[in-house]
């Protein structure tokens, strides 16, 4: 089998291309996450402190002339509220899996089941 023979059979794989169509949309869903929290959540939140820093954007705090630590700050509460949902998120689905594996076990195969009940019969 030649090189390209071979990386074609790889790249067509369903995993790749999976993985590569998740890529594109957790790029683009990356960016609307990071507009929700930075255009929306981070200024509720931080309302009441820029008000009385008289400040109208997290980004015009700045130490020193140069240190912009408002940007700084602006990344850590983005990233606190990204691993928030992510731990909602996650531990909902692991919620979801223990209830899976809580329902009822499924019932023995026929032969058990014939067994069983010959067994109980031959007890009596």
């Amino acid at each position: 089998m030649g090189f390209i023979s071979e990386f074609k059979t790889f790249a067509m794989k369903g995993n790749v291309i999976d993985l590569a169509i998740g890529v594109v949309i957790g790029g683009a869903f990356g960016k609307i996450v990071n507009s929700l929290i930075g255009d929306v959540i981070t200024p509720l939140l931080l309302k009441p402190a820029m008000d009385a820093a008289h400040l109208t954007n997290l980004h015009e705090l700045v130490a020193l002339g140069t240190v912009k630590y408002g940007v700084f700050l602006s990344e850590v509460i983005n990233f606190v509220i990204v691993a928030f949902v992510l731990f909602i998120i996650i531990k909902a689905i692991n919620a979801a899996k223990k209830k899976e594996e809580a329902a009822a076990p499924p019932a023995p195969p026929t032969q058990e089941q014939l067994l069983t009940e010959i067994r109980d019969l031959l007890k009596k």
